[in-house]
């Protein structure tokens, strides 16, 4: 009796579970038709090749033009200085942690670095244009700091608390005999993490980078206040700039519906969409890969 309930439970739990995995791949493929179905209506009445690759997008012009290569220009530019910002220092501290901070320092890093990634965007946009974005404004000589190196040092700092995690797991699980061969071949602590430890990491911490990146690239309110927001394409990290998720959530509260303007948005939605999804995928290679490194 106790058997045959057991088997029932199991197989309750087993359904449950696969209904909950292919709820969530339904939803995701229903974001993905919807955005796919409105951008039609836009393809229909702009040429993509002539969307891709334009060099302006003013929509509420009198003759309105879309063109969205500023847009991915400057999503480009601060997600990539993020990236600048936050690999150095999301490994560095995540090999910190691992090989040389004390069990106390550690118990306090860990959780120190866990709640940064709760801050709400608002604050770390609201900090940007309040402390950040007049020390830009005097070191280059701007009427303001609402630029592209404004967005990218808030965004490293959004994408830390993902990239130290996910490396410093990565760091924690190279086998300690990798560590004791190198120690006894007479390598320095610092060269058996450079040498060994690090590149033998070297999957999972390209997993974090990957999925940092995913997260600078979808970010939306932080780069909405601090980044200036204008269309242009941008020729360094000093001009203001106007990213993909900035422009939806400026443009769409204000558009007509149903006109082109509006299917517009979804066009930009969707080309985001890959966009992030590309890098998660790669971060989700990467970290299988890891594992099975590791499994070996």
């Amino acid at each position: 009796m106790q058997y045959k309930k057991r088997i029932v439970i199991d197989n309750v739990a087993k359904v449950l579970f696969k209904s909950t995995g292919l709820l969530v791949l339904a939803l995701l493929g229903g974001i993905f038709f919807m955005l796919l179905y409105n951008s039609l209506s836009f393809f229909f009445k702009v040429s993509p090749l002539d969307f891709i690759t334009g060099m302006e997008w003013n929509p509420t012009a009198p003759t309105p033009v879309y063109g969205l290569l500023p847009l991915i220009a400057s999503t480009t530019l601060v997600s990539f200085g993020a990236m600048l910002i936050a690999i150095p220092l999301g490994i560095g501290t995540a090999a910190f942690i691992s090989e040389y901070a004390s069990p106390k320092l550690k118990a306090f890093l860990k959780p120190a670095i866990e709640m940064l990634a709760a801050v709400p965007s608002v604050v770390i946009g609201f900090l940007g244009i309040v402390l950040l974005g007049p020390h830009i404004a005097e070191m280059s000589n701007l009427p303001n700091g609402l630029n592209a190196l404004n967005g990218a040092i808030l965004l490293a700092i959004m994408a830390l608390p993902t990239i130290i995690t996910i490396s410093e797991d990565a760091i924690n699980s190279v086998p300690q005999t990798y560590r004791e061969a190198s120690y006894g071949l007479g390598a320095s602590q610092w060269q058996t993490l450079r040498k060994v430890t690090i590149p033998a990491a070297s999957p999972g911490i390209i997993a974090a980078i990957m999925l940092g990146l995913g997260r600078a690239i979808g970010e939306t309110m932080t780069v909405l206040m601090a980044t200036g927001n204008a269309a242009i394409f941008p020729k360094g990290f000093f001009d203001s700039v106007k990213t993909i998720t900035a422009t939806i959530a400026i443009e769409m509260g204000e558009v007509p519906y149903q006109t082109t303007h509006y299917y517009a948005l979804f066009a930009i939605a969707i080309v985001l969409f890959f966009m992030t999804l590309i890098a998660n995928l790669t971060g989700e290679y990467f970290i299988n890969k890891f594992r099975k490194f590791h499994a070996v």
